[in-house]
């Protein structure tokens, strides 16, 4: 099973991903769809937008693509950590305070951070500050894997990894973006994130129905999503009534099983749906264009038109999303 496993790029021959490649290893088209949201689907909340994304790799990729990632993360220092854009992102205010931080090599950059960090808890501690405490603690602990990094270089690392997904030529991106002030869950009949997953599954069962091979071989796939107790437990029910009654756009018979949930620390290409999905968000509410033109080019087309990225919004939106939502639209009824 290890040898078997490990030619299907699998690296944990025990792992449930291993189970279900091997088991459908005769079909030769099986397709790992890795699940990822970025925003909240609370209302207000503190985005206007929810957004889950879906990157769909062949499991004959899938090592090519998690080797590249892994490669480009290795040239900054972050081997083994998880690659998580918001707190990549984020302006590390200490660093601006650190005299000459840019001439530092990694080491006195990441000692330097440490000591002015552990000060600051110091002071707010014996102040009492207990509320501000607690917030920098959080801050601290999610983006102190990248403090050796300017915010310069993580801009850097973070558009080398969208480039190398814009090159992904197997890979395709699924997409629900919402705009939650035009959201009426009373119209929508659910919740924001049920209908963002219902739409991204019912995207990605379509893509497996249309590529399926014309030697009369039939694609199957499977969902894998970034573990959280209470989404696990509500995505697994719909999953299982989605399989019996199919969604509002088709039938479910080629995504198998429930939704595999995993640790987004340990998986990478959970990590890269992350990616996608902050990009996808920040191009909504921001306008930032630059990564969103790159992730883009990997939204399933079908004849040409955007068909696996949707922007929930009011009708007369005209961003990127919009305009070639509306082709596929046009397309679809001629």
């Amino acid at each position: 099973m290890s040898r078997q496993a490990s030619r299907l790029g699998v690296k944990d021959p025990e792992s449930p991903v291993a189970f279900f490649c091997l088991k459908f290893k005769r079909l030769q088209a099986m397709y790992l769809c890795y699940i990822d949201e970025s925003g909240t689907s609370n209302v207000p909340g503190n985005t206007s937008h929810f957004v889950l994304a879906g990157i769909s790799i062949p499991i004959w990729h899938w090592r090519d693509a998690d080797r590249e990632v892994s490669e480009i993360l290795r040239h900054y220092g972050l081997s083994d950590k998880e690659l998580h854009t918001a707190w990549l992102l984020r302006t590390y205010l200490e660093q601006s305070r650190i005299t000459d931080f840019d001439r530092l090599s990694w080491n006195d950059r990441r000692s330097a951070v440490d000591r002015y960090r552990n000060s600051h808890l110091l002071r707010l501690q014996q102040a009492q500050q207990n509320k501000s405490y607690k917030q920098a603690r959080k801050n601290y602990k999610h983006t102190a894997a990248y403090v050796h990094l300017t915010k310069s270089e993580r801009q850097k690392l973070l558009r080398e990894v969208a480039v190398c997904i814009s090159n992904w030529g197997f890979a395709r991106l699924f997409a629900e973006c919402i705009d939650k002030i035009r959201f009426d869950a009373s119209w929508a009949g659910r919740s924001i994130d049920e209908q963002a997953f219902e739409q991204v599954l019912s995207r990605f069962e379509k893509y497996l129905q249309h590529t399926d091979s014309t030697q009369g071989q039939r694609n199957y796939g499977l969902l894998v999503h970034d573990n959280n107790e209470t989404v696990s437990r509500r995505h697994t029910e719909l999953m299982r009534r989605f399989h019996s009654e199919g969604t509002l756009w088709t039938n479910i018979d080629r995504t198998i099983e429930t939704p595999l949930f995993v640790d987004s620390k340990l998986t990478r290409m959970v990590q890269i749906a992350d990616v996608c999905s902050y990009v996808l968000r920040r191009f909504l509410e921001n306008g930032e264009s630059e990564l969103f033109r790159l992730i883009y080019q990997r939204a399933d087309r079908f004849h040409s038109a955007v068909v696996g990225v949707r922007h929930y919004t009011d009708i007369s939106c005209s961003c990127e999303i919009c305009l070639n939502h509306r082709r596929a639209n046009i397309t679809s009824t001629r």
